[in-house]
């Protein structure tokens, strides 16, 4: 209606009601994390650091393809694959990541560098505190990437198991103590070489 007057709302009515909300909370259990002398659980799927994996021989799963550093969004992986020889092996196949970084100053975390691996050498391990005071620190090499060798690999470069080829390294057909490959006969492959 024209005549009548608007009904106005006093401002400390405004400001008792945003404090309405602060004594609310006041009251209330606060939920305190002793982190860093107790981390809280990480979440299964959670994507952290990277690994770059090896087979249970000890030879490296990357094959220096770059095709994770060409997926990479933030331009934070730099490969340099070269060739392996007779002499020195460090993975089955043909090729080898040489150099291998990633720059933890610029990955976003996205996940499309595993995506991209054709060999699952990279993936991401749930390891989240990766703070420095030095930036060249975050630059992540071959050194601080590779997983760590289990008592039973040997430290690469090593020829590839014996009556193995590649494939057998691809379809997962390689142990620690060399091929497991089912023969025709339903023997071992390494039995079957006996």
């Amino acid at each position: 209606m024209p005549g009548r007057p608007k009904f106005i709302r006093p401002k400390f009515v405004d400001a008792l009601a945003g404090f309405g909300v602060t004594f609310g909370t006041m009251f209330k259990k606060s939920v305190t994390e002793q982190y860093p002398e107790e981390p809280g659980p990480v979440a299964p799927r959670y994507h952290g650091r990277h690994q770059l994996n090896r087979y249970d021989d000890g030879l490296e799963k990357c094959i220096g393809c770059e095709l994770c550093a060409w997926a990479c969004p933030a331009d934070a992986i730099f490969v340099e694959g070269a060739d392996n020889t007779a002499e020195e092996r460090f993975s089955p196949g043909e090729r080898y990541g040489r150099v291998y970084q990633i720059n933890y100053l610029r990955c976003i975390g996205c996940g499309l560098c595993i995506e991209a691996c054709p060999t699952r050498a990279l993936t991401m391990t749930n390891d989240y505190e990766m703070a420095d005071d030095n930036r060249s620190d975050l630059i992540y090499g071959k050194d601080k990437l590779l997983a760590p060798l289990k008592p039973d690999m040997t430290a690469p470069p090593h020829a590839m198991a014996e009556g193995s080829t590649d494939e057998d390294y691809y379809r997962g057909n390689i142990t620690a103590s060399g091929v497991s490959r089912p023969a025709a006969d339903g023997a071992t492959r390494r039995e079957a070489a006996k």
